[in-house]
């Protein structure tokens, strides 16, 4: 993804759901292993799950990892990785689209994700979309919405330079579909609290973009946006998750959303 991860419940002093709406979660482009859940649940409720390769990679350790992760207590952000332009331009991308949407549907079920559950497409690319880029997407979520699941769309909420004005990838998938579940990054500091894990007045809408389900607030590793946040990441400018040794299996990014299962994967 941009690299953006997620994290548990949004902390309340006495326990889980007690006092907060709000949860945090992790997610990782490599799984972390079995022998870190139950370190990890004690600060994120929910995590991120690859139905393919994530980006750069060559093999994918979520895979077939549903069952264990929701035994230790975890819900989901179900991620499929997209296509970036280079590899749309001069193509069909509305056809890859399709393909790809019927191949992240055809994974889901492999997996045993309930019906209705959320299939968050990883747009990495941020700004405008570009027409290639938005007849592939368009494709991808009119193909999901028309399966027993229900599509998202994992994207920049950052606002960038468009002509006269500002535009981000969030606010430009709303403009033409404004029912798409988004999974928003944004770890420009502010809004974002950088590396810190509950912050109870974390929410959703903080993000920049009011209709988010999710707001991956901080990346590892740290990024120029979160300059004035250096000081909450470790020393190597990665994010980790609270009481655990630091490894590239304890690196992660993190997100805020009102469930504890905001795919509904469970």
């Amino acid at each position: 993804m941009l690299c953006f991860c997620t994290v548990a419940l949004v902390c309340v002093s006495s326990g889980w759901g007690q006092a907060s709406t709000s949860y945090i979660g992790f997610d990782k482009n490599d799984y972390p292993g079995d022998a870190l859940l139950p370190a990890l649940h004690r600060s994120f409720a929910y995590t991120g799950y690859w139905l393919n390769n994530p980006p750069g990679a060559s093999t994918n350790g979520w895979i077939g990892k549903r069952t264990t992760l929701k035994a230790a207590g975890f819900g989901f952000l179900i991620l499929f990785n997209g296509r970036s332009d280079a590899q749309l331009k001069g193509k069909d991308a509305a056809a890859m689209g399709r393909a790809d949407a019927a191949a992240a549907v055809a994974a889901a079920q492999r997996e045993g994700f309930p019906p209705a559950a959320i299939l968050f497409l990883d747009q990495e690319e941020g700004g405008r979309l570009l027409p290639e880029q938005s007849g592939y997407l368009f494709s991808w979520v009119k193909t999901v919405r028309s399966s027993q699941y229900r599509p998202g769309v994992y994207c920049s909420g950052i606002s960038v330079p468009d002509g006269s004005s500002q535009i981000s990838t969030a606010k430009d998938i709303l403009s033409h579909d404004s029912h798409i579940a988004l999974w928003v990054a944004n770890d420009q500091c502010p809004p974002s609290p950088g590396c810190v894990v509950g912050r109870r007045s974390l929410e959703p809408a903080s993000s920049g973009i009011t209709q988010a389900t999710v707001w991956q607030y901080a990346l590892s590793p740290r990024r120029p946006f979160a300059a004035q946040c250096g000081a909450t990441y470790s020393a190597d400018n990665y994010c980790y998750a609270p009481g655990v040794a630091h490894s590239s299996a304890t690196f992660l990014d993190l997100d805020v959303s009102a469930s504890a299962d905001p795919s509904h994967g469970r």
